[in-house]
């Protein structure tokens, strides 16, 4: 990433932040912030990452547990794969609120449960310390050009303290409201993609039924009312039968199974969203498991 950056980044005071995680997303953002002048320790289950991230940025530095590589950080930021994941790098005797001094910052990038957030928040005050639940919207491409869409929930003196810093990967970084909101209004996002993707996926497969030029027909109704991202980046590749990069189909079951958890607890109806999650089942049953969620096409085919 670093030779080919071209992210503009905003004058912020170098600080000494950590980074836990460092998988598809974790190892841009954290790259990212290097970038910007601040002073890197990471950590990541697997050192081998943690040693390729430390030879390709030089001056950082990895800790062989997340209670030591947050000693030091003003900020601690983290990104790993689910509920369970955040409790085994955040909680216990060797987990980041372990280690993190007094006053430091903890922000989480995973997409995880409203109830996850809610736990650690309040884990982190009672260690005298602050917490923002962040997770991210822009898939692997927007980590790698620092253009993510953070969603935040949290006291607004810890989002102000932090937002500064997450520019560095960030394109816009909001809070959504208290302790919980930024995992909400992520799974907002995921209904949105879910129903968006499924339409696609039909009219792509109906235009071709029909013996239409499909790559045609998406230049002209993307100029027209239908137009979206998932229309402008995704088609043409799902008119190709394209399917081996972006947000890979577990993932998003991960995610629309947390939306549909979080719909029975608070009476959302969400038939569309509860559908389209079938759907990428069926894509999992044919092999798809990592496949781009365009994907769905497939299934139609």
């Amino acid at each position: 990433m670093s030779s080919t950056n071209s992210k503009i980044y905003e004058s912020t005071p170098s600080q000494k932040v950590a980074f836990l995680g460092l998988g598809v997303m974790g190892y841009p953002m954290a790259g990212h912030l290097h970038l910007a002048g601040h002073q890197v320790t990471v950590y990541n289950r697997s050192t081998t990452k943690s040693v390729a991230f430390c030879a390709e940025y030089t001056s950082a530095k990895h800790g062989l547990s997340p209670k030591l590589a947050v000693q030091d950080a003003d900020i601690v930021f983290c990104c790993v794969g689910n509920d369970d994941d955040l409790r085994s790098v955040i909680l216990g005797e060797n987990g980041a609120l372990a280690g993190m001094k007094k006053g430091a910052i903890l922000v989480d990038h995973t997409t995880a449960s409203a109830n996850i957030a809610r736990e650690l928040y309040a884990a982190a005050k009672a260690a005298g310390l602050h917490f923002v639940d962040a997770p991210v919207s822009g898939g692997q491409a927007g980590a790698q050009n620092g253009l993510l869409t953070v969603m935040c929930g949290g006291d607004q003196t810890a989002f102000d303290a932090v937002q500064p810093k997450a520019m560095a990967f960030s394109r816009a970084f909001t809070r959504m409201g208290e302790a919980g909101a930024g995992q909400l209004t992520k799974m907002v996002n995921q209904i949105c993609i879910a129903g968006l993707v499924q339409g696609l996926s039909e009219a792509v497969a109906f235009g071709q039924k029909a013996g239409l030029d499909v790559n045609l027909v998406l230049d002209v109704i993307g100029k027209g009312a239908a137009q979206s991202w998932q229309l402008d980046n995704r088609g043409k590749t799902m008119v190709a039968d394209k399917f081996d990069f972006g947000f890979a189909v577990d993932w998003m079951r991960k995610d629309l199974g947390l939306v549909l958890d979080e719909s029975k607890r608070n009476g959302a109806r969400l038939p569309v969203t509860a559908l389209v999650d079938q759907f990428y089942a069926d894509v999992q049953a044919l092999g798809g498991q990592r496949w781009d969620t365009s994907s769905l096409v497939k299934r139609l085919r």
